[in-house]
């Protein structure tokens, strides 16, 4: 059965989306489309590249996600002063090098190192649907979601040659906590180069799970969404601000997890898996084995949940058609 898949963004909670791609792979389904936002993105370039739910849950559970934490030469200064003086300079603490090394490097043990890898020859000619993978970012330069590797035309770039793991290093820049990636871009509307500061698309849209809706006539298969739900956004659980480091850590944290958390159209949750996270928070880099292998676990509880009612006929019958 196929299906296409789109991954909402939610820091290292994102091994919980692993543990319901496991099980909508049990289902049966094969997906050919993929997309998703910042660690979504991760869960998206992954599969696309070929690796099954079960490799990348061996991945994330040998992964210290610590080792991401890659700090500027500003950021590696005692105490706050060095953190303040990296976000003033590098606008974040870490450089995000790591992170896209290694992503990078396991991209490359699958032959995917470019878009142009993935494209889809029938529909070569589509902008929209050339890709089998789409990545979220923002662009804080334009103020402007970024849907990659298409939109990087506007920079004068070929999305063709656009790295894969570079786009998913954009989309998944934290803000204040990695630097953003800074592109000099010059398109024909643009008189002379310019740069441009690229960061989390969960800014802008943390779930975009539209991304590959078709017309009517075209709908020959269900996009799947696969959304994080945390429980600790709770009125007696506030975030305390005391000073810039602990705002900028609220607005992360809001940015991560609430976003949208209140209203999802109810066309889009009935084709999305929800799984619960309990309270980790996106930016827990320390995560134990056994916090990840409950995260996974409720991915895959999440997944059979919502495949022992889904019905895509009745589906389309109340939404699409």
């Amino acid at each position: 059965m196929k299906a296409d898949g789109v991954f909402e963004g939610g820091g290292v909670r994102g091994i919980g989306l692993v543990g319901a791609l496991a099980g909508a792979e049990e289902k049966g389904y094969e997906f050919v489309y993929l997309a998703g936002t910042s660690a979504g993105a991760i869960v998206a370039a992954l599969k696309a590249a070929g690796y099954t739910a079960l490799e990348m849950k061996k991945i994330l559970m040998e992964t210290d996600f610590t080792t991401f934490l890659d700090p500027t030469l500003l950021a590696r200064l005692p105490g706050f002063v060095g953190m303040g003086l990296s976000i003033f300079f590098h606008l974040g603490i870490y450089r995000g090098q790591a992170f896209e090394e290694w992503l990078r490097n396991l991209l490359a043990r699958k032959g995917l190192q470019h878009f142009g890898d993935l494209v889809m020859p029938e529909y070569a000619r589509r902008p929209a649907f050339r890709y089998r993978l789409r990545v979220v970012a923002a662009d804080l330069t334009r103020g402007r979601m970024l849907a990659l590797p298409q939109d990087i035309a506007y920079y004068g770039l070929d999305p063709d040659y656009l790295e894969v793991a570079r786009a998913v290093r954009m989309s998944m820049s934290i803000p204040f906590i990695f630097c953003p990636v800074v592109i000099q871009g010059c398109s024909l509307k643009m008189k002379k180069k310019k740069k441009f500061y690229l960061v989390d698309g969960g800014i802008l849209s943390n779930f975009p799970v539209w991304i590959f809706d078709r017309r009517e006539e075209e709908q020959e298969w269900p996009t799947f969404g696969f959304k994080l739900r945390s429980s600790h956004w709770q009125w007696e659980e506030c975030n305390p601000i005391r000073g810039p480091f602990t705002m900028a850590r609220a607005i992360v944290e809001t940015m991560m997890e609430a976003h949208d958390a209140r209203y999802l159209e109810e066309v889009s949750y009935a084709r999305t898996i929800v799984i619960p996270t309990g309270d980790v928070k996106a930016v827990d880099f320390s995560l134990s084995r056994k916090q990840k292998e409950k995260l996974y676990q409720k991915g895959r509880e999440a997944a059979e949940k919502f495949f022992a009612t889904w019905d895509y006929e009745e589906y389309c019958r109340k939404y699409v058609r």
